[in-house]
């Protein structure tokens, strides 16, 4: 730990103490210097600087399109076999024959499971802050399911509409037929991509630290910077957020595979920590990316999954609705949507309603609609702000280097 600590050391000296003018500068004026830079790029956001923050966002889009279009090309090799593959399958799609059926399941199953994956990535992956795609997609999802299967005391829902839609089938089961078990394997397959999507959202921090370790360069991330002041000042460390710091970095660097796998097993906002830390140390990545998936995708999300399954099972659900109705003044007028709502769904579940009538939105689902709205759209905004601060670090270190230069 010590011997890392100082091989970080002298990485930093090595970095700051550059020549101006035949003299040194001092490296705590460049700290001072990176330290007032960080400061002024976190107020270039939308609600304080909307035009400079537009600006430097379609110029940071443009210089990301330009170097992945460079990546590309010097993989042209791979993008033409993954361009063949591509036509050959379009053509399979689109010509007739019997393997139409086979075509439009494996379509159908590819889209679900790219979807989920695609919402994992968006909850892990950041781009400014990660977007909580199990509160606002998957733990609804398997709410519904949950409700839905006492209700019809079956999961065997038509398809079509799930789905896209649940409702119950013709021939409803037995009473008390339903198992938790029958629950966590209706709803298996889009967990499970759910948490592969969150392990795959994980591997920027990792590439970018085992790049940063390997070539010795500086790397463009501020997390980074922190990981290495931190094993440069471990000793020292006194707060709590510090020594969960360090001890994930530990449990890490000294377990191996199974510490990844533990601090991925777990919700734990501190796992970029471990992806640095593995980046850093050069751990293989299959060792990191196996623990990772294994840990998020599976044991991670059944845990998650029983929890929601737990938490909305028909008894629950009615204990915390009476519960609702019992606090004093407020609880009936409260408790009456929650019912209403229930019902609602209820009816629809059995294809039914009020005579034909159009019933009114209700409040909750109106409430909900519009939090996932307001989530979704602060996302984009985090993205777009994130994006123009990156830019805002370009320029600051070109003035750097050309101040270095004079």
């Amino acid at each position: 730990m010590a011997g890392n600590g100082t091989d970080c050391e002298q990485r930093r000296l090595t970095m700051n103490k550059e020549q101006h003018n035949g003299n040194i500068i001092d490296p705590s004026l460049l700290i001072e210097r990176k330290k007032r830079d960080r400061e002024a790029r976190q107020h270039i956001v939308l609600w304080r600087q909307p035009l400079i923050t537009l600006q430097y966002f379609f110029l940071e889009t443009l210089v990301k399109l330009k170097e992945w279009t460079i990546k590309l090309w010097h993989r042209r090799g791979i993008v033409m076999s993954f361009l063949l593959l591509f036509t050959m399958l379009t053509s399979a799609y689109y010509i007739e024959g019997a393997h139409q059926q086979y075509v439009q399941y494996m379509e159908k199953k590819f889209l679900w499971c790219a979807y989920w994956v695609g919402l994992g990535i968006l909850s892990s992956v950041g781009l400014g802050t990660g977007l909580h795609t199990f509160l606002l997609y998957l733990g609804p999802h398997i709410a519904s399911v949950t409700l839905a299967a006492y209700e019809c005391n079956s999961v065997n829902f038509p398809e079509p509409p799930y789905p896209d839609a649940i409702i119950c089938p013709d021939e409803e089961g037995v009473e008390g037929s339903i198992s938790l078990w029958t629950i966590i394997s209706k709803v298996r397959l889009e967990a499970c991509m759910w948490g592969a999507g969150t392990a795959i959202g994980e591997l920027p921090p990792y590439f970018m630290a085992r790049a940063a370790r390997l070539s010795g360069a500086e790397p463009d991330d501020e997390e980074y910077e922190e990981f290495e002041e931190m094993l440069e000042h471990a000793e020292a460390a006194q707060d709590y957020a510090s020594r969960a710091k360090l001890a994930v970095q530990n449990l890490v660097q000294k377990v191996g595979f199974f510490g990844i796998l533990a601090c991925a097993s777990i919700p734990n906002p501190l796992f970029d920590l471990a992806g640095i830390t593995c980046g850093h140390f050069l751990v293989p990545f299959w060792t990191f990316f196996g623990a990772t998936l294994i840990g998020k995708a599976i044991v991670k999300m059944h845990i998650q999954k029983l929890f929601v399954i737990i938490t909305f099972s028909k008894h629950i659900v009615e204990q915390m609705v009476s519960l609702i109705g019992a606090v004093p003044s407020i609880g009936p007028s409260v408790q009456k949507p929650f019912r209403e709502y229930l019902e609602a769904q209820r009816k629809k579940l059995h294809h039914r309603s009020d005579g034909g009538q159009v019933q009114g939105e209700n409040w909750l689902s109106w409430v909900f609609e519009k939090l996932v709205i307001v989530m979704v759209c602060y996302f984009i905004l985090s993205i777009i702000s994130s994006m123009a601060q990156s830019y805002a670090k370009r320029i600051q270190q070109k003035k750097l280097s050309v101040e270095k230069t004079k």
